[in-house]
């Protein structure tokens, strides 16, 4: 019996990304919608859920995704809700990334410390990568920021992701490299998940900062978001940093991926979002 997933994206293009993935992950046919939304995914669901019976079940799989994490969560939620008794498949959500990418870096992170008791800035964090990762590592005992240029955008992805989450993330504002730089002078650990393009701290601004233990960027477009790490930085050492860069974590961030997709195929009634993701990437990573 062929593995079927079906690929629900909130954007009005499905993403190649995620289909070509959910293919090397182990499925043999990929059937993606776009401008999915909770109020028309009755049909859709229903006819995952009702076809196949039995062990057969296993063999179909919902992957939520689509870069507005709001939506896949509302999505993702709702979803669920038509799941009862031995009627449901397993679902996972991964909108813009952000579950496979923060559960990769953070594990990255702890290939090289601990998490426990540290101080973490995640610089231009209220984007679905940064606040999944801030999910993570608070709920890993460490005491987390999220920056914006703006009060008001930092507060709104605070209070969501800790209503959510049940965690306790600060919100801070931070417009210019001057004021990041003051954010994470007593940080251990910093994480920068800006948007493309955009430069968030420049070398001098962390070079000689005695207290950060570890450094990750997630931009994948030059220029780096904190410049002096390289995108191929795989735990280098500079300036008395470990260094992460987006392709140095890249790989494992696909791997995690694919294994999750493979694990969808493994039973019927498995859910990975954020912790369940996070997981599996400390046994593979």
């Amino acid at each position: 019996m062929k593995k079927l997933l079906y690929q629900f994206d909130t954007d009005p293009q499905a993403s190649v990304f995620d289909n070509v993935v959910a293919y090397d992950g182990g499925a043999d046919h990929v059937t993606a919608y776009a401008n999915c939304n909770a109020d028309m995914i009755t049909p859709l669901v229903e006819g995952a859920i009702f076809t196949r019976s039995g062990s057969n079940k296993k063999n179909t799989a919902i992957f939520v995704g689509g870069s507005d994490i709001n939506t896949g969560d509302k999505l993702f939620d709702t979803i669920q809700k038509y799941f009862f008794d031995g009627f449901r498949v397993s679902t996972m959500l991964d909108s813009n990334g952000c579950n496979t990418t923060a559960a990769a870096a953070v594990a990255c992170i702890l290939k090289n410390g601990v998490i426990l008791g540290k101080n973490v800035v995640i610089l231009a964090g209220t984007g679905p990568v940064g606040g999944r990762a801030a999910v993570i590592m608070a709920k890993l005992g460490a005491k987390v920021c999220i920056s914006s240029r703006g009060m008001q955008r930092s507060e709104q992805a605070c209070n969501y992701l800790n209503q959510r989450f049940g965690v306790e993330i600060e919100p801070r504002e931070a417009k210019t490299n001057e004021n990041r730089a003051k954010l994470i002078e007593n940080a251990q650990i910093v994480l920068a998940t800006g948007a493309a393009g955009v430069e968030l701290l420049s070398e001098d601004d962390w070079r000689n900062n005695s207290s950060i233990e570890i450094m990750v960027d997630a931009n994948a477009v030059p220029p780096a978001g904190i410049k002096g790490i390289k995108m191929t930085d795989k735990g280098e050492s500079r300036h008395g940093k470990t260094t992460w860069g987006s392709i140095g974590f890249g790989p494992a961030k696909l791997a995690l991926q694919r294994q999750c997709i493979g694990r969808l195929f493994e039973q019927n009634d498995l859910i990975l979002d954020v912790d369940e993701i996070f997981n599996i990437a400390t046994e593979i990573i």
